[in-house]
Protein backbone atom coordinates (compact mmCIF):
# COMPACT_ATOMS: atom_id res chain seq x y z
CA UNK A 1 0.00 0.00 0.00
CA UNK A 2 2.80 2.43 0.30
CA UNK A 3 4.16 1.74 -2.46
CA UNK A 4 1.20 2.33 -4.51
CA UNK A 5 1.01 5.84 -2.41
CA UNK A 6 4.57 6.84 -3.09
CA UNK A 7 3.95 5.49 -6.98
CA UNK A 8 1.05 8.12 -6.80
CA UNK A 9 2.76 10.89 -5.16
CA UNK A 10 5.43 10.41 -8.22
CA UNK A 11 3.02 10.53 -10.86
CA UNK A 12 1.31 13.76 -9.88
CA UNK A 13 4.43 15.27 -9.84
CA UNK A 14 5.14 14.49 -13.32
CA UNK A 15 1.93 14.88 -14.41
CA UNK A 16 1.79 18.72 -12.81
CA UNK A 17 5.56 19.16 -14.39
CA UNK A 18 4.10 18.32 -17.97
CA UNK A 19 1.08 20.98 -17.46
CA UNK A 20 4.02 23.58 -16.18
CA UNK A 21 2.20 23.97 -12.78
CA UNK A 22 5.72 23.60 -10.85
CA UNK A 23 7.95 26.55 -10.39
CA UNK A 24 11.97 26.44 -9.31
CA UNK A 25 11.85 29.15 -6.99
CA UNK A 26 15.90 29.04 -6.29
CA UNK A 27 17.75 32.16 -7.01
CA UNK A 28 21.21 30.87 -5.77
CA UNK A 29 20.45 33.02 -2.74
CA UNK A 30 20.68 30.28 -0.56
CA UNK A 31 23.82 29.37 -1.19
CA UNK A 32 25.76 32.33 -1.18
CA UNK A 33 27.67 33.05 2.12
CA UNK A 34 26.67 35.56 4.58
CA UNK A 35 27.97 37.07 7.94
CA UNK A 36 25.63 37.11 10.67
CA UNK A 37 22.30 36.56 9.06
CA UNK A 38 23.24 39.51 6.03
CA UNK A 39 24.75 38.42 2.84
CA UNK A 40 28.04 39.57 2.21
CA UNK A 41 28.71 42.34 -0.49
CA UNK A 42 31.03 41.14 -2.90
CA UNK A 43 34.77 42.14 -3.10
CA UNK A 44 35.27 45.06 -4.91
CA UNK A 45 38.06 44.67 -7.71
CA UNK A 46 40.29 47.32 -8.30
Amino acid sequence: MELLVLLLFFVVLAIASLFGWTTDSRDSADWKPSEGGRRRSRPRLL
